[in-house]
Order: structure tokens, then sequence, then C-alpha cells
């Protein structure tokens, strides 16, 4: 694995991996205060929107792809909360048209790829999710048809894996390893935005959050719990793992009996874009409001789940 790195003392900000084509751009940066102030790190992997023309060239329909590709400008609501609550904040710049962050490196389309699965791999088969379109290197989106107009080369493919997929996950893990060891637990908030799930007015509106922690198994049920109280509490109506529980980011990182505990939250981009979901919205500093207080009540309800754990040398 190949990472370059570079440190901004002043601000805390680390820059990491680099972007395939993008002239020495880095493929994510950390935002963390030290000592961290909070056990919480919110990551935010599907927002990039750091795209190398040759990406673009290759696409169909650029303009229409990366748009719903992106979980538009949600690192703008993610940074307004790191700021807020001290919390730490990993953000990808790579976009998900290059490499979906969210997905296991094996859930390829391999008809993708020039040549096809390297040897060893060519029976290993495609996950659902890489049959739908959306795998690794997204394929298809609903309405759209092919999103590009050739194959890619499968060492680009491992450039994109080496340079920004593994970097980003270990430093990922590294960062949820130093809040464990300072904190005794620690929490990944893994923040994406969603299309409008359906009518938000009616006798059953739709949901303006969804939690995801894979039913149960990436995190404690009490975090959950509090996160919907949370949101109740302000009005706002919340759903649970459905339509979206989590995905790879929760599987690989989350273990709650290591005390690492990982949450997925979507919000719905009607809550803080323009009407168009396009640019920032009027709402964009009541949800950072709103997302900032739920990290602050996940904080308090994971540091006084550690305070009532029975000490090893009792």
């Amino acid at each position: 694995m190949v990472e370059r790195i570079k440190t901004d003392r002043e601000s805390g900000r680390v820059l990491g991996g680099l972007l395939p084509g993008g002239e020495g751009q880095a493929a994510f940066e950390l935002v963390q205060r030290k000592p961290s102030p909070i056990p919480v790190l919110i990551a935010v992997p599907h927002a990039g929107r750091a795209y190398p023309d040759e990406l673009l060239q290759r696409m169909r329909s650029p303009a229409d792809a990366c748009l719903r590709l992106e979980d538009r400008l949600a690192d703008l609501v993610a940074r307004e909360v790191a700021k807020e609550t001290g919390a730490a904040l990993l953000v990808a710049h790579a976009p998900r048209a290059m490499i979906d962050l969210n997905r296991a490196t094996e859930d390829m389309d391999w008809g993708m790829v020039h040549g096809g699965a390297p040897a060893g791999r060519a029976r290993l088969a495609a996950g659902r999710r890489a049959r739908s379109g959306l795998g690794l290197v997204p394929r298809r989106l609903p309405g759209s048809g092919e999103l590009w107009s050739s194959q890619i080369d499968r060492q680009e493919l491992e450039a994109r894996i080496e340079l920004v997929h593994r970097p980003y996950h270990a430093r990922l893990a590294q960062v949820l390893e130093a809040l464990r060891d300072r904190w005794g637990a620690a929490l990944l908030l893994d923040l994406h935005s969603m299309p409008p799930l359906g009518p938000k007015n009616g006798p059953q509106p739709s949901a303006d959050f969804v939690i995801g922690d894979r039913y149960g198994s990436s995190c404690s049920a009490n975090l959950s719990l509090a996160g919907f109280d949370h949101f109740a509490r302000f009005g706002r109506i919340a759903a649970h793992n459905r339509p979206y529980a989590g995905g790879y980011v929760l599987d690989r990182h989350g273990n709650p009996a290591r005390g690492i505990h990982a949450m997925q939250l979507e919000i719905c981009r009607t809550a803080y874009l323009d009407q168009g979901l396009r640019e920032a919205g009027a709402g964009l500093e009541a949800t950072a409001e709103i997302v900032s207080g739920l990290v602050r009540r996940l904080a308090e309800e994971l540091l006084s789940a550690i305070r009532q754990m029975p000490q090893a040398a009792e």
C-alpha cells in the first residue's frame, strides 16, 4: 500500500492517498483535534468532487451521472458538525465514480475491466451491489444505462485500489483505534445523503434520516435508540435500516465487542440542499445543528457506557 501524507500541524489537517490522474492531489483528508475531545469519527466516503479530466472524458453523461452518484455536498454538513462538536473528520476527495469506498475490493463487475478478472479470481462471483451496477466501480444507474464509454485497464483499477481505497480504510481504522485507546471505546458515524424517500407531507411523510447499524451488528443498540430519541425530540422522522442498513464500511470497521461502534446516517438531500438538489440550501445550518446534537448525544451515551463497565483491575 502506498500513501503520501502531508500534515498541516496548525489546523490538524492531514492529506492522504493519491488521486489517480489528479496531478498529485490527495485522495482524502483527515481533520482532528489533539487530544480528541470526544470519541467520535465522522467519515464521508461519497461526497468527493475531484474529477480528473480523463475520468470525465470517459463518462457518457458526466454531469448527470456525477450528480446522482455523489452524496451531494454532504461534506459541508459534516464539516460544520465536526467544527461544532470536535469530532474527528475523514472526507474523501476521490469521487464515487472513480471508486466506491463503501464497497469491498472483491465487489467488482469484472465485465468492466479489459481482460476480465486477474488469474485466480476469474470465478469470483460479483456481489449483489456489483450485479446491480453499483459495485466497487459503478457501472450503471437506473434510467441512465451504462456510465462508461469503454472498459478500464486492470492496472488502472489496481491503482485506484492501491492509492485510494486501501489507504483510506487504513487511515479510518487507525483513527478509530487511537480513539478507542484514549477513551475505551470509539464511534464511527459514516455520513451519507439520500434522495427523498417519498412525499414529505400527508398522513405518512417520508423519513428525513435513516440510521443504519447492519441490523444491530455494527453498534450497540443503546446508540441506535439514543439516535432515534434525539431525532424525535427535534420532531424529525427517522427510519431504521430501511432502505439503508449500511455497507462495507460498517462491516469492516464496526466491532462492538472491541469497543468500536459504527453507525451509518443517511440525510435526505431536501433537508440541506436547494430545490434542485445541486447546491447548498437554506436548511444546511439547521441540519448541521441537528446532526451536531446527535453526535453529542451519541458521545455521551458511549462515555456513559464506558463509565459503567467494570474496571479490568477489579
